[in-house]
C-alpha cells in the first residue's frame, strides 16, 4: 500500500511539471513511474551480480521485504535525476504565449 502511494505521488509530480511546461501530461507521469521501477530493477540486478561476483550469496537468503526497502532509495534516485534533467531541459526553452487580442488589434 505504501508503494502505491509513493508511485501515485511520483506520477503526480511529473504530471505537474509536464502541465507547467505544456507537454504531454499523462505520458510524462507514466515515464516518471517507469523511471522509478527501472531504478529499482537495476539496483536488484546490480546487487545480484555483485553478490555472485564477490562470492557472498547470503543476499539471496534475505527476505523480499528487506530487499524491497533497500531498493526504494535507488528508485527514488533515478526518478529524481530524471525529474531534474527534464526540468533543466524544459526551463531552457522559452514558452511562447499568443495573445489573441494583439492579433485582432493589428487588423
Amino acid at each position: 500500500m505504501l508503494g502505491l502511494i509513493l508511485v501515485f505521488y511520483l506520477g503526480k509530480q511529473f504530471y505537474k511539471i509536464a502541465e507547467m511546461y505544456d507537454k504531454n501530461k499523462w505520458m510524462f507521469a507514466l515515464l516518471g513511474v517507469v523511471s522509478y521501477y527501472l531504478g529499482f530493477f537495476f539496483f536488484g540486478l546490480l546487487i545480484g551480480v555483485w553478490s555472485i561476483y564477490i562470492g557472498n550469496e547470503s543476499i539471496f537468503e534475505t527476505s523480499d521485504f528487506v530487499l524491497g526497502l533497500m531498493g526504494i532509495p535507488f528508485g527514488l534516485l533515478t526518478t529524481w535525476i530524471f525529474y531534474f534533467l527534464l526540468k533543466k531541459n524544459w526551463s531552457k526553452v522559452e514558452v511562447e504565449y499568443s495573445d489573441s487580442e494583439l492579433l485582432d488589434n493589428n487588423i
